[in-house]
């Protein structure tokens, strides 16, 4: 295993020093250090973070190979600044079983290039009727411990509290896709003026907070541990903040683009701004960024949602929802957050490290710590070119933005993934 020596780099943030790396873990740090047998990063006007840790991505393997491969999107996430992800459960088969999940999980351990950790679904086929083989999978090598129905609301509350119950014996989460399906059967985009003008059915805030707020009573007469995927109303914020103060289990995720585009961009029907939850008023925007700063926002999520040319360049109507995410997270929250690098590494990699239960990921660069790190240069702009990016997808609705932030280089357990902003392997 090749040693690196990252010379004057900022750790979070902090005055530059040195990291060196070796056999996989961090050796040393401090200024002014030295090794022979260690290949040299010039680190000068970097920020080391640890390694970001994306609690909602979607690989699409098993079944829309077309879209994305546990290989292609890992080697996205690893040039986006992660070391480790959540795969999602609706792939084809759906990862309802033990065996689909411990594929998933082989197939990311294969490609080597973050670690691939499946997420598994709720109920069997994502159909919301009966409950998967929650107890199997968390027993497999796979060792699943978060689920989710994500695409469907687990609408049923019954359905819900006992799924909140199973968990529990193994202190597992279940995700939910907050929509109740009867207030958005049909719809297009956020409910609001922009929805009324274009004559679009309007998917209502209220869908979203409606579930948010029984789903917190449920996980607190239970007990048990609630995360909610993709908040994104001010609504939900509000109840999300009052089940916190009385100690609800629950943590939360908005994506990056819940934090940056509104509904207006909904103007153009250009169809790659479809996204479930729909894009939110500007209002909404505000309180997503406040509610992220002051933690009723746990984590930054990406919500990676490859699709293929023919599922989004189509009409408005015909096209699937969703948006890449990975290879621009970070820029996204470098560009609302600012420079605020200990908030940074809060949101995106220490934080979903402990709500997955990753261990030897989200910790801060020290001795002994396992080199699971990024490499960022904050100074560097560049613009999006969907053609560039390592996902088999397109769908990126930064195309030709210039936003802030290059990742330079990403480690794995001391091996490099990425460096000077390529690919490896």
């Amino acid at each position: 295993m090749t040693a690196y020596l990252i010379a004057n780099v900022s750790v979070v943030g902090a005055a530059p020093t040195d990291l060196l790396i070796r056999d996989g873990v961090v050796a040393e740090v401090g200024p002014d250090l030295s090794a022979s047998d260690a290949t040299v990063v010039d680190g000068t006007g970097l920020v080391a973070l640890p390694g970001l840790v994306d609690l909602h991505t979607h690989l699409r393997e098993p079944g829309r190979e077309d879209a994305e491969t546990v290989e292609s999107g890992s080697r996205a996430a690893a040039l986006g600044g992660y070391t480790a992800v959540c795969a999602m459960a609706n792939t084809s088969p759906v990862a309802d079983t033990a065996g689909v999940v411990e594929q998933v999980w082989r197939l990311g351990r294969e490609a080597g290039l973050v670690d691939v950790q499946p997420i598994g679904a709720v109920t069997v086929g994502l159909a919301g009727e009966r409950l998967a083989e929650l107890g199997a999978m968390a027993d497999s090598a796979a060792r699943v411990r978060i689920f989710s129905d994500d695409g469907h609301c687990v609408a049923d509350p019954k359905l819900m509290r006992r799924a909140l119950e199973y968990v529990k014996a193994f202190d597992g989460i279940i995700a939910q896709h907050a929509e109740e399906p009867r207030l958005t059967e049909g719809a297009q985009m956020h409910e609001g003026e922009v929805s009324t003008r274009l004559g679009l059915i309007g998917w209502p805030a209220v869908a979203e907070e409606a579930i948010i707020a029984r789903d917190v009573l449920l996980a607190e007469h239970v007990g048990s541990r609630l995360h909610v995927c993709h908040v994104s109303t001010a609504g939900s914020v509000e109840v999300l903040r009052q089940a916190k103060a009385r100690g609800v289990r629950v943590t939360a995720e908005v994506t990056p683009h819940h934090l940056l585009l509104t509904d207006e961009r909904a103007q153009t029907y250009d169809p790659v701004f479809k996204v479930n939850p729909p894009l939110r008023t500007a209002a909404d925007i505000a309180a997503l960024r406040a509610a992220l700063a002051d933690g009723v926002i746990d984590v930054i999520a990406t919500d990676h949602a490859p699709h293929a040319v023919e599922d989004k360049e189509c009409e408005w109507a015909y096209a699937r929802p969703g948006m890449l995410g990975l290879e621009t997270a970070l820029s996204i929250a470098l560009d609302v957050l600012g420079p605020e690098w200990d908030l940074i590494a809060e949101r995106m990699s220490r934080t979903p490290a402990r709500i997955a239960g990753l261990t030897g990921h989200g910790v801060d660069p020290a001795p002994g710590v396992p080199a699971n790190l990024t490499l960022i240069d904050p100074a560097a702009r560049r613009t999006i070119e969907p053609a560039e990016l390592a996902s088999r997808s397109r769908n990126t609705p930064y195309a030709r933005m210039t936003l802030p932030g290059r990742i330079v280089a990403t480690f794995l357990r001391g091996e490099p993934t990425v460096l000077d902003g390529k690919a490896v392997k």
